[in-house]
């Protein structure tokens, strides 16, 4: 008996020293700090953001094709299209928006607008620019101003006014949401309103409230970056924008079936 406590004894102690020669071994082989000469201490800025990959700085742009479309409507059919880009960084960028209707190889209507936008809070931004309206008619060319954001409830907002030739002023109104059914499956309805500062009757114009269109496009996002839809569309013109319109042989208030695609890249 006290030879087998001897032995265990004995064998305790062996297997704590070898364990502390190990743990010795370890600690020899543990590389020394640097010197404190190869330590940088003011990297820069943009060679840290490069070498993280957090550069803020940084450059992104989009191409959006918001609607590219055939209507039908009572009085024929056609094609509309809403398409932007932007270019810059978190803070500044450039931008260009075209939109407009074509039936019958004609282009009845149709606007381009570009300029500068600068981000002032979480949600909104301000924008200036050059506008310059195609189609029927004589061309006109407008100086912009306006803001664009998400207002409360996720609606996308985009307001401007514009200061034309002769004296002429506009302001346009857009309010668009995205309404998920499922995460493929997406409702969108859109507001779109247009005034005048006054009759400008070679374009179907008139003073006051001209023009008001309400669509709804429901969507099926094969990828988030392209979905064909479905939709209708009612358009209402007012006061003599409206009589304008009817005395030229056209319909003051009109109802379009659509189908098309989004797309963004």
């Amino acid at each position: 008996m006290r030879c087998g406590a001897a032995i265990a004894c004995a064998l305790a102690l062996g297997a704590h020293a070898a364990a502390h020669a190990q743990g010795q071994s370890q600690l020899e082989h543990v590389p020394p700090d640097p010197p404190q000469s190869h330590v940088q201490h003011d990297m820069p800025y943009a060679e840290m953001a490069e070498m993280m990959g957090m550069d803020d700085r940084a450059r992104f742009g989009k191409v959006m094709l918001d609607h590219l479309e055939w209507q039908e409507a009572d009085d024929g059919s056609g094609y509309a299209w809403d398409a932007s880009a932007w270019y810059g960084g978190d803070v500044h960028k450039v931008w260009i928006e075209s939109e407009g209707e074509s039936s019958d190889g004609e282009t009845h209507e149709a606007r381009l607008e570009a300029g500068w936008e600068r981000i002032v809070s979480a949600w909104w931004s301000v924008r200036a620019g050059l506008r310059h309206d195609a189609g029927e008619g004589p061309s006109r060319n407008w100086l912009g101003a306006g803001f664009v954001g998400l207002a409360p409830g996720f609606i996308e907002t985009a307001a401007s006014v514009y200061l034309g030739e002769d004296g002429r002023t506009a302001l346009r109104l857009k309010l668009e949401r995205d309404f998920l059914f499922t995460q493929r499956v997406v409702l969108q309805p859109e507001l779109e309103l247009d005034a005048y500062g006054k009759d400008d009757p070679e374009k179907l114009i008139g003073a006051g409230l001209s023009e008001l269109s309400f669509g709804l496009r429901l969507r099926y996002e094969l990828r988030r970056e392209f979905a064909p839809y479905v939709g209708i569309q009612w358009n209402w013109r007012f006061g003599d924008s409206a009589d304008f319109v009817e005395a030229a042989g056209g319909d003051a208030d009109e109802l379009a079936w659509l189908a098309g695609i989004r797309a963004w890249f």
